[in-house]
């Protein structure tokens, strides 16, 4: 939501987010779950998490589009229309849902291109500063777990061994230094993990 207050055309960041690895492009499963449902999670986490909650930017967004009917799918009308006969990139960007971004529009901050690179960081970080928050607080119990069930239940990108392989081969300094990056652009919820920082100090010390 935020890249597209942005600037960014749904199709762009549903390409870089597939070109990354991920099974389906990010505007489109937002389509697939149901914005209706999206917009009931993001206000739980917001609720629950506060500053930290990575959707709070989005829900004015979300509940317009909701109020509209535009729930994705199952509607036929969310992101994108669905219409009999088209299918996948040849769908057209719904109108309604470019009105409803116009009104939230922003220029995206210094530092901020929004390339493919870009915006394929800003979801890859914060899925992966996630889950390995997930294991230092004890929810996951072993990072194999917590790769498997990133890639065959969250759709991480096999390509990439799950987001704590991912971590150990890219290096958790150059995960921190992008997360750091954003968090000073966007907020806290870019903040990385206290084991993520621990990691970046010293690379020899590996999750996995």
């Amino acid at each position: 939501m935020v890249s597209n207050k942005e600037g960014v055309c749904p199709k762009d960041i549903d390409r870089a987010s597939k070109a990354f690895g991920f099974p389906v492009g990010n505007a489109t499963l937002l389509d697939e779950v149901g914005v209706d449902v999206a917009d009931h999670i993001a206000k739980f986490l917001s609720k629950e998490l506060g500053e930290s909650a990575s959707s709070r930017a989005g829900i004015p967004i979300l509940e317009n589009m909701v109020a509209n009917g535009f729930c994705g799918r199952k509607t036929g009308k969310g992101v994108y229309l669905y219409e009999d006969g088209v299918k996948g990139s040849d769908r057209a960007v719904n109108p309604g849902f470019e009105e409803i971004i116009s009104q939230f529009k922003v220029l995206p901050p210094n530092g901020i291109t929004n390339d493919t690179e870009t915006i394929q960081w800003r979801l890859a970080a914060k899925f992966i500063n996630e889950s390995i928050l997930c294991l230092q607080e004890g929810i996951l119990s072993n990072p194999t777990e917590g790769d498997i069930g990133a890639i065959f239940g969250l759709g991480f990108p096999p390509s990439k061994g799950g987001p704590f392989k991912f971590c150990d081969i890219y290096g958790a300094d150059k995960i921190v230094a992008k997360l750091q990056q954003y968090e000073k652009i966007y907020g806290a919820s870019f903040r990385p993990c206290q084991m993520l920082l621990d990691m970046a100090k010293d690379s020899s010390k590996k999750i996995l």
